[in-house]
C-alpha cells in the first residue's frame, strides 16, 4: 500500500467530538468478522453504519487519520518490510521526500532530528524486490540508503486514545470535507 507522507510536515492538534474519539479509539482493535463490520461498529457505537463510514472518510481526508488498513505479515505471504534510513542534505529534503514517495513501495516515511534523517519503510511482494527499490531509489537520489530487515518480529499493541475536545453546537471544522 502506498502512502504519500510529508515527512517534514508538522500538524496541529487534532478537534475531535465524541463520536469521532469513540469511532477512532473502537478501530484500533479488531473489526468484527461479519459480513458489515461497520454496521456492527456503528451498533456498539449506538450509530448508524452511513455515518460511521461518513466520519472514518472525513478523518481521513482531514488528515486526522493517516491511514485505515490491514497489518499484515507480508513474510507469510513471502514478501517483505524493510526498515531503510537516508542522509539527506536539508536542502535536498523536500525534493528527495518526493522523489522516494512517488514509488508504489514505500508504506511510511518520517522525518528524524538525527543524521539519518529520513527513515521510510519499503513493502514488496519478494525479498529481491526490496534490495530493487533500494537500489532504484539510490540511482534517482544519488543518496545511499541503509538498509535494515526486520530480523524478529514483537508485538508491542500500542493504542493511541483519542479525546473528545470539542462541544456539540462548537464549529470545529470537521463538519465537511
Amino acid at each position: 500500500m502506498h502512502e504519500s507522507h510529508n515527512a517534514g510536515n508538522k500538524k496541529s492538534l487534532a478537534q475531535l467530538d465524541t463520536l469521532d474519539a469513540a469511532l477512532i479509539n473502537r478501530l484500533q482493535d479488531e473489526l468484527p468478522l461479519v459480513s458489515r463490520p461497520f454496521a456492527a461498529i456503528a451498533e456498539e457505537l449506538d450509530s448508524s453504519e452511513d455515518e460511521v463510514m461518513e466520519r472514518l472518510q472525513r478523518l481521513l481526508a482531514k488528515g486526522v487519520l493517516s491511514r485505515f488498513g490491514p497489518l499484515f505479515q507480508i513474510e507469510r505471504a513471502g514478501g517483505l518490510f524493510v526498515l531503510a534510513a537516508m542522509q539527506v542534505p536539508e536542502e535536498r529534503f523536500e525534493a528527495v521526500t518526493a522523489q522516494v514517495n512517488a514509488l508504489p513501495e514505500i508504506a511510511h516515511n518520517y522525518r528524524r532530528e538525527h543524521t539519518l534523517n529520513m527513515w521510510f519503510v519499503i513493502a514488496t511482494e519478494t525479498p529481491a524486490e526490496a534490495d530493487q527499490v533500494c537500489a532504484r531509489i539510490e540511482a534517482l537520489t544519488g543518496l545511499s540508503v541503509l538498509a535494515f530487515p526486520k530480523e524478529r518480529e514483537f508485538f508491542v499493541g500500542l493504542r493511541l486514545p483519542a479525546t473528545a475536545n470539542v462541544f456539540p453546537g462548537v464549529p470545529h471544522g470537521l463538519e465537511s470535507v
